[in-house]
């Protein structure tokens, strides 16, 4: 499965979530949201075939924005933001973090792959989506 599959999954099941703050979140949740970052962790290492280094830093990254980002969705749930716009910003301001921090852990052979993988196709689209928004 695509990288940019995986991404969409887990962004799915952060939106259901939207409403809960992740502490809030039961343990069924809580496991669901980890075997979810567990699953893309270990589709980008094999994939990218990752050093144990890697893997540590991409773990890390997808941990935290993931968990911003579920934090910053449940916020907006509260405040009861209908439109949409609010909630993609959101994701592609996360996606955005995540893109730029693997840039940094990946050598080149490895980002290539990862761009070929549906990350730049993404990347375009989010770049896309901020130029319309800023015009």
């Amino acid at each position: 499965m695509k990288l940019f599959g995986i991404s969409l999954l887990f962004i799915t099941l952060s939106l259901t979530a939207a409403a809960q703050d992740l502490e809030g979140l039961n343990s069924e949740q809580e496991e669901q949201f980890r075997e979810a970052i567990d699953a893309q962790i270990e589709n980008i290492s094999r994939q990218l075939e990752l050093e144990d280094w890697q893997v540590f830093y991409v773990d890390s990254i997808l941990t935290h924005d993931y968990t911003v980002m579920q934090q910053k969705i449940a916020e907006l749930g509260a405040a009861k933001v209908s439109t949409t716009d609010a909630y993609i910003i959101v994701q592609d301001e996360c996606m955005e973090n995540v893109y730029n921090a693997f840039q940094k852990v990946f050598d080149e052979k490895q980002w290539n792959r990862y761009l070929k993988s549906g990350a730049e196709k993404a990347k375009k689209a989010r770049d896309k989506r901020a130029e319309k928004r800023n015009q």
